[in-house]
């Protein structure tokens, strides 16, 4: 289930303050691949080892955010940063 619209409205990354918004399928499924493939690590430097089901990404399309349980994990340390990846 999709974070709820009324929360999208006021959730933003915790460092930049910038809004997130859902990802897409597509970028999705891309970020995926590359954690599948051992290819992205947090910020804080740790790999990720488990795909996404769902993640938020800030409007300037800099750092991702995953969704757990219908929670979003907007934690500093466990923000994903896009320049590693090819193209979300």
């Amino acid at each position: 289930m999709p974070v709820d619209k009324k929360l999208m409205e006021i959730l933003c990354c915790p460092v930049s303050k910038v809004p997130v918004t859902p990802m897409t399928s597509s970028s999705l499924e891309r970020l995926n691949r590359a954690i599948e493939q051992g290819e992205v690590k947090y910020v804080d430097g740790d790999p990720l080892d488990q795909v996404m089901q769902e993640a938020l990404i800030t409007e300037d399309r800099k750092v991702i955010y995953e969704v757990r349980d219908d929670i979003p994990i907007l934690l500093p340390e466990r923000g994903v940063g896009t320049a590693q990846l090819e193209s979300i």
